[in-house]
């Protein structure tokens, strides 16, 4: 069960091939939106609302992720009524289906108490450490000074806490009207099974990228990323013929996020390339980047596997979604993290701080010369391509998948 973007989506259906690679039987619960993209990946699916997402499609999405406190706060106030058909859709594709196990990646609300419903075991499966506390490094949405002592880092993690009391009410009328249940103990806590004891937790990321952490409990695993089985999509022939045309070139794409002004980021962008004399592939699509009336040396894409494509290039700039990320990662590639909200600042952070990239640029503070500096640097260091290529060849060596199927079917041996 999973809600958000594809990144959100597609480590679920790499999951479910995996189970069913194993003799399992899986279906996916996401937004009505992924049903082709489940089917064109064998997976069985089940579609519900969107929730929040919906506010990603109207014209003033890019005006939600650039404004201040008074947009968010806004945001967050309209956001629990928004869950509430999500939750009745979560209900109604799960409780026949026979279930052994629930897993979830919290932003859908609905998992654990669906599987509280089922008598089943309840998962958290999640693309970034945003629930477990711990010393070593604060909760991914915030950003604290770096002289503030490490002791606080566990604190910064209460807001998930938060956000799960935000959610309260809501889910406590769904438990008592849909699912016949009282309020639980723990409340809202994911982390928590409804006894009170810890609920197993999977990290769906390499451990060579961010080693689990020494004081997490022996409950929270981390996997490996979760990838999609079969070889990447190829590359469209003239996008392999451009490529071939001269040096590699270097990828700029923010995924579906291009703030209020895609044309305004797409001229920054180009104009960066200009100033560090470098080729350009652009990535479009959903929300993304102005790709039309692009310049000699500039092409545009909206639809590839970047599984295929970040390797042949030469540096990877993007807005820092844990997947993007994961596949900079594996393909052993440098990359700059330009974020906009949430994690991104934190996987940009990341980067920097192993070796494979440079500082994150926020979009906030983007504009050419900073942007084209990066770029040089990126295309430029040895060490940082050394460092990008030997990360990659240990992401690439691992299976996360099969990591987590062996867990999950422990998880399911074990007393619920």
């Amino acid at each position: 069960m999973t809600l958000g973007t594809r990144g959100d989506v597609q480590p679920f259906l790499a999951l479910a091939q995996g189970l069913q690679a194993a003799g399992h039987e899986a279906v996916v619960v996401a937004p009505h939106r992924f049903a082709d993209f489940a089917a064109a990946h064998g997976v069985s699916f089940a579609g519900v609302d969107d929730g929040p997402m919906a506010l990603m499609d109207g014209a003033d999405a890019g005006a939600l992720l650039e404004g201040g406190i008074g947009s968010r706060l806004k945001l967050m106030r309209s956001m629990p009524a928004m869950f509430t058909r999500v939750l009745q859709d979560s209900w109604a594709v799960t409780r026949d289906a026979g279930a052994d196990v629930v897993i979830h990646n919290g932003q859908i609300v609905a998992g654990q108490h669906v599987a509280e419903a089922l008598s089943v075991p309840a998962v958290l499966a999640l693309p970034i450490p945003m629930y477990v506390p711990t010393r070593e490094f604060p909760w991914p949405g915030v950003e604290l000074p770096a002289w503030l002592p490490q002791s606080l880092n566990r604190a910064t993690f209460a807001g998930m806490k938060s956000t799960a009391t935000m959610f309260g009410g809501v889910v406590d009328r769904w438990r008592r009207a849909d699912l016949g249940l009282s309020r639980r103990r723990g409340r809202h806590d994911p982390m928590r099974r409804p006894d009170g004891g810890r609920a197993p937790v999977l990290h769906a990321y390499s451990p060579a990228v961010l080693p689990p952490a020494e004081d997490w409990p022996a409950e929270v695993e981390t996997t490996g990323y979760w990838d999609l089985a079969g070889e990447p999509a190829p590359l469209p022939e003239d996008l392999r013929a451009f490529i071939a045309d001269g040096s590699a070139p270097v990828f700029v794409g923010f995924g579906s996020m291009a703030g209020s002004d895609p044309a305004r980021t797409t001229r920054t962008v180009l104009e960066s390339a200009r100033l560090a004399g470098q080729r350009l592939v652009v990535g479009g699509g959903w929300g993304g980047l102005d790709v039309s009336g692009l310049p000699d040396g500039v092409f545009a894409v909206t639809d590839v596997d970047y599984r295929s494509l970040f390797p042949q290039m030469a540096a990877v700039v993007h807005h820092g979604g844990a997947g993007t990320t994961g596949t900079a990662f594996a393909a052993g590639r440098p990359q700059l993290v330009c974020p906009f909200v949430a994690d991104q600042p934190f996987w940009g952070r990341l980067v920097q701080r192993i070796g494979v990239g440079p500082a994150p640029l926020p979009q906030k503070r983007l504009d050419s010369a900073a942007l084209a500096a990066a770029i040089r640097v990126m295309t430029s260091s040895p060490h940082m391509s050394r460092n990008a290529e030997r990360l990659g060849e240990r992401v690439r060596s691992e299976n996360g998948v099969s990591a987590a199927v062996r867990a999950l079917e422990r998880i399911v041996r074990q007393p619920v």
